[in-house]
């Protein structure tokens, strides 16, 4: 019999366990092992009963159990001394409180999804991960960042497999008063409701769900309310599910009804957000609800588009146009005319002009609607900057205003508990933000001991993944008599390789496949022989990564290979804990330069995991040629079946030769010093640069501090700012077809220039209607190939003006020749003003 609806009781607490209250309602328990432990002792057995989810637990404890830890002298000083230490955490001046009174009062973070949990299923991979872990650490430093985000009633989907290896999807209802969560309401306590126009008279209400990330708020909408129609209802039912309406109502929910949101809770007192970070184009109607504002403040819509501008922060994680949202034009306009009634319609489309003149394109909106963007490693900065080059026509790929800044993962989430513990035993606080300094503190273990505390965590893998493998059999149509094997499935002394991530087609789940015979060598060798372990979800629409997961579990059903093989369905982050702790090697092979980032792998370097992956992503930064290894790609090979059987037998190569002998060269105590080696030259060498502190920090001072000064400067004084600085945009737009460099001469350098001698260059620009104060005339030098007129290495150099001839304007500069070798030169003219965050922002430039 299925239930109408589900919903939590808890137990009342007893007036001595009240901190237990507060402790369950802060995410915090989530990175604080001991608050953990406190929960954990709360009743052992139910504890992992409950997957360790301390809302569950409490729901579920007998109230005879709580009235005998209300007299528990021993568990009540426990209970005291985390509830202290929360106190504490959440009122101590940090890092954030010490840069001084300029910096921004909030900053409001949207994301389509969010994994703090695994108790809050509201994400599906790397792009959710990385907004928990951006949350957390802001909380961490005290960085005043509000979340804003959608709650899904069904989160995303868990895996399961058919009998024949297919992946299901299963939908759990969610219950949010059984979540850590608690209703936004108004002074009268009434839960605030924000609402959304839609056509045909549709209206999309939504109430806010409020999480304390210690010390960050996350706002999550919520469109399952009665006083929704039943199609509203739906809204937020199911993360990226539905069709492009569904999805396009789901991104107006969070841009539009997002900003709403933002406005009633800074109404309790909280302070209003000056910067605005849009975490991917999912969010990107938050800019047209926030010009819609300052229009009912009497702005035009170029001024106001300016002054949004300024505070917005946009980042892309996508390194491929075919991840972009992208919706019909005409279905754009028709919701954009009942959302935002007051926007002039088509200028906002163009906002999302694409090449395709019946597209909306997300991504061009975000990065039109953000005077700074960022890819997420330095490597897709660079791809991110080519993949929108059109928007900046003129300029070299190198000078377009993306830049990046590389993930970070969240230490005290990910680090393991063994190696938690043996920190805070040297006195390593981890659980504070962490510094670079914090990974000196494996110097002091000794080779057997940080062998021994690898086998620990390689065991810990080995026990949790027959668990779930035996689980996984049995909904497949095994029986228990069937199952002997799985309690021999893997081994706690053979090298383990892991591999797991979402499995779209650009991250090759199956390259290992590539040659199925040698790879069952490498599984078997008597001597060195290896095991993997596997993970991930493929999107419910995309057949195909469905069938490389059954591709992967046919052969790993062989009951040759079932011991040292295995893919665990539903891959989340309770899985990913076990799994960045417990291999040794950590594999990634995408098709380069398709991986954005990938932070997988961060997390299992800093539990001294080995990286074996593609030069892509923040990898292909950070890889010294020392602290893991490189996989040699086949870039320049066109035949895609090719490609990937070169790089796969590249990868069977260095596993057969170089990792697999390393790992079992044993010396007399039976530790692989060279191995150990390698770990200690991996953390300490990628620690400091994997920090999520450094990535926010990195954030704070390149992005979100300059957003807030241009953002003051636009809206002080009545928007003087914005004014002012639209009507110089509007006039130089319009006149800059009349800019045009006429005559360039140069002289002063010898016929065989040496280094040392100066190139006076002097040029002639008609400018129009404009004046010298609008422009800025560069000399732009740099080398040339041989038989090639095309400008490489470039460097600027502004040029000064000296007066003017009638119709044109006289510029002159002497430029030092600096460099020996082939040399070229040109000149061009771009805007100039002090609001400009880049010379090609504007997309404006005028060549001989």
């Amino acid at each position: 019999m299925r239930a109408l609806r589900r919903f939590t009781v808890r137990a009342a607490l007893p007036e001595a366990l009240a901190p237990l209250g507060e402790l369950v309602s802060n995410l915090r328990w989530s990175w604080h092992p001991p608050t953990l432990d406190v929960f954990a002792s709360v009743e052992p057995e139910l504890w992992h009963q409950v997957g360790e989810d301390p809302v569950r637990l409490l729901g579920e404890v007998s109230a005879t159990r709580l009235d005998v830890l209300a007299r528990d002298e021993r568990f009540l000083d426990r209970m005291s001394a985390a509830h202290a230490d929360l106190s504490h955490y959440l009122t101590e001046s940090r890092w954030y409180q010490g840069l001084g009174p300029e910096m921004p009062a909030a900053i409001a973070y949207f994301s389509p999804e969010f994994g703090i949990t695994e108790v809050l299923p509201q994400y599906s991979g790397g792009l959710g991960i990385l907004a928990g872990d951006h949350l957390k650490t802001a909380s961490d430093l005290a960085v005043p960042i509000v979340g804003v985000g959608l709650l899904y009633r069904s989160g995303y989907f868990s895996q399961s497999l058919t009998p024949d290896g297919w992946q299901q999807e299963h939908y759990p209802s969610l219950d949010p008063h059984g979540l850590p969560l608690s209703l936004l309401g108004d002074g009268a306590g009434t839960p605030v409701v924000v609402a959304v126009d839609l056509p045909d008279r549709r209206t999309l209400r939504a109430q806010i769900w409020q999480a304390r990330v210690g010390r960050v708020t996350l706002l999550l909408l919520d469109s399952d309310i009665e006083a929704n129609a039943p199609s509203e209802r739906t809204v937020t039912d199911l993360l990226y599910g539905g069709g492009v309406e569904h999805r396009l109502m789901q991104e107006l929910l969070l841009g539009v009804g997002g900003v709403r949101a933002l406005r009633a809770w800074a109404a309790t007192g909280q302070a209003a957000p000056e910067v605005y970070h849009t975490n991917e184009g999912h969010a990107g109607f938050l800019g047209l609800e926030r010009i819609a504002e300052l229009i009912s403040q009497g702005l035009e819509f170029s001024e106001a588009h300016q002054a949004v501008r300024a505070g917005t922060v946009f980042t892309t994680h996508t390194p491929v146009p075919a991840g972009i949202d992208r919706f019909p034009r005409d279905m754009v306009r028709r919701f954009l005319r009942a959302a935002c009634p007051t926007l002039p319609v088509e200028p906002v489309l163009d906002l999302g002009a694409e090449s395709d003149p019946n597209i909306f394109n997300m991504a061009y909106m975000g990065l039109r609607l953000a005077q700074r963007c960022n890819g997420v490693s330095r490597l897709h900065g660079q791809v991110s900057r080519e993949m929108f080059a059109s928007l900046w026509p003129g300029f070299d790929v190198a000078e377009l205003p993306i830049t990046s800044v590389t993930n970070g993962v969240h230490v005290q989430t990910w680090l393991s508990r063994p190696a938690a513990d043996f920190a805070t035993r040297e006195g390593v606080n981890l659980l504070a933000a962490p510094t670079a300094e914090a990974f000196s503190v494996l110097d002091r273990l000794t080779d057997a001991e940080l062998w021994e505390m690898r086998r620990r965590m390689r065991s810990g893998l080995v026990g949790e993944a027959r668990r779930r493998l035996r689980l996984s059999c049995l909904a497949r149509g095994a029986t228990e008599a069937e199952l002997g094997w799985v309690e021999d499935a893997l081994d706690p002394d053979v090298l383990t390789i892991g591999f797991a991530r979402r499995v779209p087609s650009y991250k090759r789940l199956t390259l290992m496949l590539a040659d199925t015979d040698r790879l069952k060598r490498l599984l078997l060798d008597p001597q060195r022989p290896l095991q993997l372990v596997i993970a991930g979800k493929a999107h419910p629409a995309d057949d195909g990564g469905k069938k490389l997961i059954q591709e992967m579990v046919w052969f790993s059903d062989d009951p040759a290979v079932r011991h040292r093989i295995v893919f665990l369905p539903d891959y989340d982050m309770a899985l990913a804990r076990y799994l960045v702790a417990g291999c040794d090697v950590w594999l990634n092979n995408p098709l380069r330069p398709l991986e954005a980032c990938g932070t997988s792998g961060m997390k299992a370097a800093l539990n001294g995991c080995l990286n074996l992956s593609i030069r892509d992503g923040w990898w292909d930064e950070l890889y010294d040629g020392e602290n893991g290894w490189a996989i040699p790609t086949a870039g320049g090979v066109i035949d895609p079946m090719r490609r990937d059987e070169l790089e796969a037998t590249a990868l069977y190569e260095l596993i057969e030769s170089t990792v697999a002998p390393m790992f079992y060269d044993r010396g007399a105590d039976g530790v692989p010093s060279r191995w150990v080696s390698t770990i200690r030259r991996s953390v300490t060498s990628l620690g400091p640069h994997l920090l999520s502190s450094r990535m926010l920090r990195d954030y704070v001072e390149q992005l979100y501090l300059p957003a807030a000064r241009a953002s003051r400067r636009m809206t002080g004084d009545g928007h003087r700012g914005a004014r002012s600085f639209a009507a110089w945009h509007g006039r130089v737009v319009s006149g800059w077809a009349a800019v045009r460099v006429a005559h360039v001469e140069s002289s002063g350098a010898r016929d065989t220039p040496q280094l040392g001698d100066a190139l006076h260059l002097r040029a002639e620009v008609e400018l129009g209607d404009l004046t010298p104060d609008d422009v800025e005339v560069q000399a732009c030098t740099g080398r040339t190939a041989t038989g090639e007129e095309t400008l490489t290495d470039v460097t600027t150099h502004p040029m000064r003006y000296v007066g003017d001839g009638g119709s044109t304007h006289h510029f002159e500069i002497d430029v030092p020749l600096e460099r020996a070798g082939a040399f070229g030169y040109t000149v061009r003219v771009v805007p100039r003003h002090e609001l400009l965050s880049a010379p090609a922002e504007l997309g404006l430039v005028a060549y001989p």
